[in-house]
């Protein structure tokens, strides 16, 4: 097979990620799962050769520099690719990520409808944020596509590499690669308070510099949208305060408690009948005791306020994971593998009977 071929399959089979290795065959994930293909395995030099072939002479000069390479990759008549290159024991290797070419409704992803609610603020911070593979940058599009569908904004979009392509609607979006239109996200962060938009989005908040001038942004009248690798909302707000020297964390825990909208943590699971996944959540809305709680920096008490402040649209992954395995649709074994207090998932499952 090709490498075309294999893209071909991988959009024809459902998986979200293709992987290419010395001396095995090509391998797709498929539900969260790995399955060998039927090809036959790659030697080092047909992988070489293999990769190169989607590389321009810019990217092999990069990638041989660097020794890794992250681009997103177009073929006509399939859906687009976030693809990783680098080497492996000597071998160059990649993975390739599948994104569909049209933008899902929040609906569609599994979503209450508070985070719809996120998206229509007129400014101030929202966090999506979970572990690699959750399904993040799928609820940023979601977001972008919903404020494309209802609002005329100006949307600056930051991301590393771009995976879904949105066309202007009502609003009007620019979507900025980093080290191809611009060299970093902090730089890209800087500058586009210059180019006067309504929204921001940052495909990762990665460092200091681009936290601190995310933070400021949303503090001065901009609705900024952005991911965090971080299982929930208590770590997300430790996260961002620790990433500071301690001198300036009493500053920024000001900050983030004045502007910070909201956090969405949410992973993906098997669903119980083995075909497909489904969206787990957990949903803090930034009411004035969340607030205090952030400035107060008591982040222990914050669990017990997203359990009680369900009027509000919050609620905790494991109840997400209780109600999603009283439905039938993720099995016990898959909820407990989630939980975060087991006791906790125990009464819930107790007082739903």
């Amino acid at each position: 097979m090709d490498l075309r071929e294999l893209l071909l399959l991988t959009t024809q089979s459902q998986a979200s990620d293709l992987h290419l290795t010395e001396d095995s065959p090509p391998v797709l994930r498929i539900d969260g799962q790995l399955v060998l293909t039927k090809a036959d395995p790659l030697s080092r030099d047909q992988l070489k050769k293999m990769i190169y072939a989607i590389l321009s002479d810019t990217q092999k000069e990069k990638f041989e520099e660097a020794r890794e390479l992250d681009f997103s990759l177009a073929l006509s008549g399939m859906d687009r690719f976030r693809v990783n290159i680098h080497i492996q024991r000597g071998s160059v290797e990649a993975a390739f990520r599948r994104i569909p070419l049209f933008v899902p409704k929040l609906s569609e992803l599994g979503l209450p409808p508070v985070v719809a609610e996120f998206a229509r603020k007129a400014n101030g911070l929202v966090l999506i944020t979970g572990p690699t593979g959750t399904g993040k940058t799928t609820t940023l599009a979601a977001l972008i596509n919903l404020i494309n569908e209802e609002k005329a904004k100006l949307i600056i979009c930051i991301e590393d590499p771009i995976e879904y392509v949105h066309y202007n609607k009502k609003s009007i979006i620019k979507q900025r690669e980093v080290y191809s239109d611009t060299n970093s996200f902090s730089e890209a962060l800087k500058r586009c308070l210059r180019q006067d938009p309504d929204i921001i989005v940052v495909g990762e908040m990665r460092d200091l510099e681009t936290i601190s001038t995310a933070l400021t942004a949303a503090e001065t009248g901009h609705l900024v949208l952005a991911t965090l690798h971080t299982p929930d909302a208590p770590q997300t707000i430790e996260r961002i305060i620790d990433v500071f020297p301690p001198h300036q964390q009493q500053q920024v825990k000001l900050q983030l408690s004045s502007c910070l909208q909201g956090v969405v943590s949410q992973t993906l699971l098997p669903k119980a009948s083995g075909e497909g996944r489904v969206l787990a959540t957990e949903i803090m809305v930034a009411t004035p005791g969340i607030k205090n709680l952030v400035r107060e920096l008591q982040i222990e008490q914050i669990p017990t306020a997203i359990q009680t402040g369900h009027q509000y649209g919050m609620h905790t992954m494991d109840k997400s994971l209780r109600d999603l395995y009283k439905q039938g649709i993720i099995s016990y074994d898959s909820a407990i593998s989630q939980v975060k207090n087991l006791e906790e998932f125990k009464q819930l499952l107790n007082r739903s009977k």
